[in-house]
């Protein structure tokens, strides 16, 4: 069984639909790093329909506004894992919104392009 299908309605939601959930990641990169999950079981953001699409988006949406009031970041990383070469360690579609801080990071300029880190900075 996955880890995210047994989760569900097992810890509190900072957000819920009819199609995804959002929780606290257990292990966060920063303070609020808060995952969006589909309530169905895909793999990765190439499964989902359209309908959980759309709710990812309105999600991402929802949970930032939580954040802000909650932790008042400085900016954010948003990031999907696709695959075990991409990272993906649970093969159930989930969404990382990352609050971010100024000072967190030396050089956070590159973002999302650290996942080579090769490559971030340009």
């Amino acid at each position: 069984m996955c880890v995210f299908c047994e989760l569900q309605g097992k810890r509190p939601y900072l957000y819920e639909d009819d199609f995804v959930f959002a929780i606290l990641d257990a292990f966060p990169v920063s303070e609020g790093h808060a995952l969006i999950v589909t309530k169905r079981h895909a793999p990765t953001y190439f499964e989902a329909n359209e309908v959980e699409r759309k709710a990812i988006a309105e999600a991402i949406v929802n949970v930032k506004t939580l954040l802000e009031d909650a932790y008042h970041p400085d900016g954010y990383n948003i990031g999907v894992n696709c695959g075990a070469a991409a990272g993906q360690s649970v093969m159930h579609l989930h969404v990382h919104v990352i609050p971010r801080y100024l000072g967190d990071e030396p050089n956070p300029r590159g973002g999302v392009r650290g996942v080579i880190a090769s490559k971030k900075t340009y």
